[in-house]
């Protein structure tokens, strides 16, 4: 994996099926049926950040997603 934009992460969220992103109390989230993913406000992800996120769009999704398909997307 490599850092990622918040612009590009957020549009890959939308082709895995999430909507949003929507304005939160302190982030702002993406929906995935009836469940919420918090959007960290910094313009660029580090690798770790990236990592984290992507375990929990997996556990969220229910779908393995594999380093080189997430750069696919």
């Amino acid at each position: 994996m490599k850092p990622c934009k918040r612009r590009d992460f957020i549009n890959k969220l939308r082709k895995l099926g999430f909507d949003g992103p929507f304005s939160g109390s302190k982030h702002q989230f993406m929906i995935f049926q009836n469940h919420r993913l918090a959007i960290p406000s910094n313009d660029e992800y580090s690798i770790h950040q990236v990592k984290i996120m992507v375990r929990e769009v997996q556990l969220i999704t229910g779908k393995e997603i594999k380093n080189e398909e997430w750069e696919n997307l």
